[in-house]
């Protein structure tokens, strides 16, 4: 599609995509096939599209193939059962076979909390080495407001294909009114509202934000998601949608430490935070329950709301509540730690040299993944301490070597004997596959981050809840 030959107005450009989508011939390409890629493959591909995922990792592709599956809550079934319409590649030349490319690459943060962009940057040269005319590109990575037009926009476009910035409303916007606009491929935001391990909501079931950096890259991701999910919301912009995603987490982040720095003050006081919560909870308006814990873990609480902080200072505002709220949750391993290391002196037990179990290394309750898992930090500070740490994890046999971890531990069996060599059991993650009541009464003393042992009164003396 070239400028002379016309067909690169937004309304013409809009209409191709859409004549692809209806008739059943649109592919669908997916830029990282982890815990949020692969799941977006699988729905697309259920839904009759021919999918093809996209990774950097040849054993992630080649369990793909095999019709395997690499995370708990995916089963190899589901795998399989689409196996006739989606597929996986490390080769990203195929990427000229796609009409729509989503990507769902990480974005973590430095040591210092700054974004790192790197795995975006990188997935877009990689896209505009491979772009062609008419392409629909939507960013799903949660990110900074105005990644997708300030960042990834420039990358594609020195491939020489132009995708404008224009405002559009979201509300009155339609195909009619992309027929001023020249624009060669399209480019959008939709991000990604993924929680593993969650029954209640499945991937479709969550509504999909979408913003675009036009009207027709508006309107043509809007149709693509609207063919998969029960519900779009669409916004004005790429930003708008970014904004979205960042408050959503900054929200749960802020609350979650306000909730934990209560939980600080009840213990002092004597109070049990946790029947707190209960008694406020049966307000049936004007409260939203938040449960402290650990730390905080995953993919976008812990990370997300710096990209937010970081991006205010290019604006010449400090964003306080997240600052704050990023030291008071990013300091709850360390409570832990000194609440085990004052139940032990209470014993007339030192932390150093003492064996401690931490039990639970996912990030939450019924899930492989270990991303930003407070159960890390607690196991790394407990060693600097000088304690001897083994872990127990179902879903971790083995903790793998990390980007800052490489603790080189496997996951000890629990028996009655093994829990009673132990100075302390120390309760991380709450796994409903636990027998909290067999673990109590084997342990000689046991701290409960999750209030996993509240209903055990019967071991109240070597039960301490931190």
């Amino acid at each position: 599609m070239s400028s002379e030959s016309g067909k690169n107005n937004g309304q013409a450009i809009l209409a191709d995509f859409l004549s692809r989508l209806e008739s059943g011939n649109a592919r669908v390409g997916v830029i990282g096939l982890g815990y949020v890629g692969l799941p977006l493959a699988l729905l697309f591909a259920r839904r009759g599209f021919t999918v093809l995922g996209f990774d950097t990792d040849p054993a992630k592709v080649a369990a793909l193939g095999r019709g395997e599956t690499y995370i708990h809550h995916i089963p190899a079934e589901s795998i399989r059962e689409q196996s006739a319409r989606f597929s996986a590649t490390t080769d990203f030349s195929e990427l000229t076979t796609v009409d729509a490319c989503l990507i769902c690459v990480p974005t973590p943060i430095t040591e210092y909390r700054d974004p790192d962009l790197s795995f975006v940057r990188q997935t877009a040269e990689e896209i505009g080495r491979h772009l062609r005319p008419g392409q629909l590109i939507v960013l799903e990575s949660t990110t900074y407001p105005g990644t997708t037009d300030g960042d990834v926009l420039p990358i594609l476009e020195r491939s020489g294909l132009r995708c404008p910035i224009q405002s559009y409303d979201a509300v009155i916007v339609s195909p009619e009114q992309c027929k001023e606009i020249t624009t060669d491929f399209l480019l959008a935001f939709s991000p990604e509202r993924e929680d593993p391990g969650n029954k209640k909501f499945s991937t479709h079931q969550i509504p999909k934000v979408v913003g675009g950096v036009n009207a027709p890259s508006a309107l043509a991701a809007r149709a693509l998601y609207a063919a998969g999910f029960e519900k779009t919301v669409l916004v004005g912009s790429s930003r708008v949608a970014e904004m979205a995603k960042i408050l959503e987490n900054t929200y749960r982040a802020v609350n979650i430490a306000l909730i934990n720095e209560l939980k600080l003050l009840c213990l002092r006081m004597g109070i049990d935070v946790w029947e707190v919560i209960e008694a406020a909870k049966t307000k049936p308006f004007g409260f939203t329950p938040f449960y402290p814990g650990p730390g905080l873990g995953g993919h976008c609480i812990p990370i997300d709301p710096f990209y937010l902080s970081w991006k205010a200072r290019e604006y010449e505002l400090t964003t306080r509540f997240i600052e704050l709220a990023g030291e008071i949750n990013a300091s709850m391993p360390g409570h832990v730690v000194e609440a085990l290391s004052e139940a032990l002196n209470r014993r007339r037990q030192c932390l150093q040299d003492s064996r401690i179990l931490v039990l639970g290394v996912a990030y939450k309750k019924d899930i492989d993944d270990l991303r930003e898992s407070p159960s890390l930090r607690v196991i790394e500070l407990l060693i600097e301490r000088g304690a001897r740490v083994d872990y127990n994890d179902p879903y971790f046999p083995r903790l793998p070597k990390m980007r800052r971890y490489d603790l080189g531990l496997a996951s000890v069996e629990l028996t009655p004997e093994s829990l009673g060599q132990y100075a302390a059991v120390v309760i991380v993650t709450d796994h409903s596959s636990y027998d909290y009541e067999f673990i109590a009464r084997h342990a000689r003393l046991v701290v409960d981050t999750r209030n996993a042992t509240r209903s055990l009164r019967q071991y109240n003396d070597k039960i301490v809840h931190c």
